[in-house]
């Protein structure tokens, strides 16, 4: 059984920053590309950020570029660090993921990811 869980999502003010960690279990997720998307009020869902198998390559939403970041450890966790908050990022994060190869030009497709986390919510306030 695959599983995906974030958690540190929260209520937080403009410009604060929060770190958000997905704990991912039932299988060895190092080769994987793991990701994060968003989804905020009346909004499609929005890819923010990958990390390639290993951590050898990370890739970024327009909307959050230079002030996101996305880490992996040796094990089966990734994590999304936000920095300077806006209320436009207040939204559902999801995590997820996907096996085979490292096809970059899908990054951005939530389609291509089967793996994917309950979401948690993160508030900004002005």
């Amino acid at each position: 059984q695959v599983q995906l869980v974030e958690s540190g999502g929260g209520l937080v003010q403009a410009g604060d920053s929060l770190t958000l960690s997905c704990a991912a279990s039932g299988h060895t997720f190092s080769s994987y590309t793991m990701g994060w998307f968003r989804q905020g009020p009346g909004r499609e869902r929005e890819f923010v950020a990958a990390i390639s198998p290993y951590g050898r390559n990370t890739y970024f939403g327009d909307s959050v570029k230079g002030r996101f970041g996305i880490s992996r450890d040796y094990g089966n966790s990734v994590y999304l660090e936000m920095h300077a908050l806006r209320p436009e990022d207040t939204a559902v994060y999801y995590c997820t993921a996907r096996g085979g190869p490292d096809n970059y030009d899908t990054y951005t497709t939530a389609g291509e990811y089967p793996y994917w986390g309950q979401g948690t919510q993160v508030s900004v306030s002005s």
